[in-house]
């Protein structure tokens, strides 16, 4: 068996989608820090399809947040505008 040295990530740039999606999400409270990787997975989902609304893509991400869901949605889209993100 060989060990092969792990490949190279390259980061993403600052203006790509994935960076303001999980940016977004920064700051929202919630139980775990995978439950933020889930929902801004999730936004980022959202921002890339917009097939649904995104309260549903923060309902669908499962995350366990110590705020409502409105509080949530209503923070993000406050960051995303801050970013210069249209919704």
């Amino acid at each position: 068996m060989t060990t092969k040295t792990p490949s190279t990530v390259r980061p993403a740039g600052d203006k790509a989608s994935e960076k303001a999606a999980y940016a977004a999400v920064q700051g929202i409270p919630a139980v775990d820090a995978h439950d933020l990787d889930r929902l801004g997975f999730n936004v980022w989902r959202w921002m890339t399809g917009r097939k649904d609304t995104l309260e549903e893509a923060v309902r669908s991400a499962g995350a366990r947040l110590t705020i409502s869901e409105e509080e949530a949605v209503r923070r993000i889209k406050e960051a995303l505008q801050r970013q210069g993100i249209a919704l």
